[in-house]
């Protein structure tokens, strides 16, 4: 394998006003819990699979004996307003060059498809477990930015940079004419965090006009969010404890 390539695994007819919309492994797996979710509760069919030489080296055995390359999957979820082509994956690309070369491929993917408007998901990480976690956002235009800023996502209050194809496929979106936005999910950025990806989830039914059922993932993130708060307890613990004695030395 030369470049990365993605081959197409089911046909399908024509697409609705699609939007590509992807989930990797990132900060807090927020974009990777919330597209897993959205595939599961929405039915979604795999139609294409995504590999790299990018990829790190090596592949994942099965507890049957088998064993499969790393890769990303794109699945169609057909909506009732327009469908939804969602990538997960097992990884992301370790270079520089590889970030790019996968966005791009990703990108053309979409130019055959039809998408006009690609969303990433991502986790903004503040260091703090948040009582109520925001939805942020980053876009590649300000029409875009405007119309999503109606629905509650909050612009101009993030800071840094975003890291990976959560960035580079609006950023590379934009040279295409096509829209793009980054979507970032409020998180501590040190847990898995299945509140915040609930939260991007409700925006996204808002946004794009899809019904999914929340309740399957509201009940994980009360579970988690429960040995989160005791973790965090622990540790503030700790770092509050009493102070250490002063060394003192007998002659």
């Amino acid at each position: 394998m030369e470049k990365t390539t993605i081959i197409e695994k089911k046909k399908h007819g024509k697409l609705r006003n699609p939007v590509m919309v992807t989930g990797l492994p990132g900060i807090g797996l927020v974009g990777q819990v919330a597209a897993k979710y959205m595939i599961k509760k929405m039915g979604g069919t795999k139609v294409a699979e995504v590999y790299s030489p990018h990829f790190p080296h090596q592949v994942l055995m099965s507890k049957k004996g088998g064993l499969r390359l790393l890769k990303n999957s794109i699945y169609l979820l057909k909506g009732k307003v327009r469908d939804l082509l969602v990538v997960i994956g097992d990884v992301q690309a370790v270079s520089s060059v590889g970030q790019y070369e996968v966005a791009e491929t990703i990108l053309d993917y979409c130019s055959k498809k039809g998408v006009s408007l690609m969303i990433t998901i991502g986790g903004y990480s503040t260091g703090k477990v948040a009582e109520n976690r925001r939805v942020f956002g980053s876009a590649n235009n300000k029409r875009l930015m405007a119309d999503f800023r109606e629905k509650g996502i909050i612009f101009g209050e993030t800071r840094g940079s975003i890291v990976g194809v959560a960035g580079l496929l609006p950023g590379l979106a934009a040279l295409r004419k096509m829209d793009g936005i980054c979507i970032m999910g409020e998180t501590h950025g040190n847990y898995v965090d299945h509140t915040s990806a609930r939260n991007v989830i409700e925006k996204l039914s808002e946004l794009l006009g899809f019904e999914i059922s929340l309740d399957e993932l509201d009940k994980e993130a009360k579970g988690r969010e429960k040995v989160i708060r005791k973790i965090e307890k622990e540790v503030e613990q700790q770092m509050s404890g009493p102070p250490k004695k002063d060394i003192t030395y007998i002659r």
